[in-house]
This record gives C-alpha cells, sequence and structure tokens, in this order.
C-alpha cells in the first residue's frame, strides 16, 4: 500500500493524480494545444498535492507514463519523473501510456480494445488488447487505411484515444465504437498500485522514454 504520484504527459493531455492505496485523491489535468507541459506540470503537481491535503515528502513513489506518444511531452513527464524520484529518494514506476488508454475501457462488453495516440497524417501509435487489458500484439506505429483490422471485421471493437476521430470514416465499416479522447493519470492508478506492490521498480539513472519513433524537427519557419 502506498501514496503514489501519477505523471501523464504523452498528448496534449498534462495529467497529473495522486492516489493512496489505489483510491484516488486528487486529479489534475488541462488539454493544452500548445503543449504547454513544461510550463505547467510542476504546477499540477503541486495543485495535485494541496488537494490531496498530503506533503511531498509522503509519497512513495511516481509512476509515469513512458510512451509512445509526443516527443516533448514524453521527455517533460519523465524528466520530472526522475527528478522527483531522486529527490525524495523513491521509486519510480513507469507505465506504457496504450495501456493509461485502455485501463479507461477495461471491462466493456467488447472483443477488442485498440488504442490510438495520434502520430500525424493517418498514423497512429497502436496495439490490439482484450478486454480485460491484456495486450495481444507489439506496439507499433500503423498508417490507417481502409484495409487496416480487416481481419477484425467479425469481432466487436472499441478504439480509443486521440487518434481514433480521424480514424472513423474509413473504418467505419467496422462493427465498431470510436472514443476521442486522451490518456489520463487517473487511469494510472490501479496499475502503479499494482506494480508497486510487485517492486516492478525503474532504474532512475537509465530509464528513458519510450519514444517509438525516431525525432524529427520541423523546419524552422522563415520570414
Amino acid at each position: 500500500m502506498a501514496i503514489i504520484l501519477n505523471i501523464e504527459t504523452s498528448t496534449k493531455n498534462c495529467s497529473v493524480s495522486i492516489a493512496k492505496d489505489g483510491i484516488q485523491l486528487c486529479l489534475v489535468e488541462e488539454n493544452e494545444e500548445n503543449y504547454a507541459h513544461g510550463e505547467k506540470l510542476n504546477q499540477f503537481v503541486d495543485w495535485c498535492i494541496n488537494g490531496a491535503e498530503i506533503n511531498l515528502n509522503e509519497i512513495e513513489a511516481v509512476c509515469v507514463s513512458k510512451g509512445p506518444g509526443s516527443y516533448t511531452g514524453l521527455r517533460i513527464g519523465v524528466s520530472s519523473a526522475k527528478g522527483f524520484a531522486y529527490g525524495l529518494d523513491i521509486p519510480l514506476l513507469a507505465m506504457d501510456s496504450l495501456q493509461v488508454l485502455v485501463e479507461s475501457q477495461i471491462n466493456t462488453d467488447v472483443d477488442l480494445i485498440i488504442p490510438m495516440i495520434d502520430a500525424r497524417r493517418m498514423e497512429v501509435y497502436t496495439a490490439l488488447f482484450d478486454n480485460k487489458g491484456n495486450q495481444l500484439t507489439e506496439t507499433e506505429a500503423k498508417v490507417i487505411d481502409e484495409l487496416s483490422f480487416e481481419d477484425l471485421k467479425d469481432k466487436k471493437i472499441v478504439f480509443v484515444g486521440d487518434g481514433a476521430e480521424k480514424c472513423q470514416e474509413v473504418l467505419g465499416h467496422l462493427n465498431a465504437t470510436f472514443i476521442q479522447t486522451y490518456p489520463s493519470a487517473q487511469f494510472m492508478i490501479q496499475k502503479a498500485q499494482q506494480k508497486f506492490e510487485e517492486q516492478l521498480f525503474e532504474d532512475v539513472a537509465y530509464f528513458e522514454p519510450y519514444y517509438l519513433k525516431d525525432f524529427i524537427a520541423g523546419k524552422k519557419k522563415t520570414e
């Protein structure tokens, strides 16, 4: 049992939660188009600590969403989490960003949960999960077209994530529901507690985000 700080910054949603013994004490999050995670994350942690009515030194572990997702968002979230782990001398836990999305749909009346994190254009980060949250395929960066998931047309599916809506038009022929949403730290709580109890800790010194694809910087605009 523990008080755990959860940090999710893999998309436009900057999200922080604090839970005690697997029960949420406070959640602070904001969906920001400009990815202002660097400016707001530590403020959100402070607000969450105040809302949970605890002291910083009462936190016993920090769990971070490790990716895949936004290069900048993941770098900021992981750096902050490692800072808390070092500064407070507490364990670091990590959770896959796709799993965070899946946790919001656990035990729903579907055969498959397919999380989709937007990777620009018609590409998404995705994998297949059953309705208990077990991962069935490797995580991949997948370009979506009309033939994608054609072998699953006899399955009842929920597509969930910030890449779901853009895929609805080309995948609308499937027996599927499309939920446009973002990973939230409120859905990290149960897995983080489980990982803490099983002592599945990360090496703080060597832990890095799971980017999946190499970062490609955009060209600087000229006058």
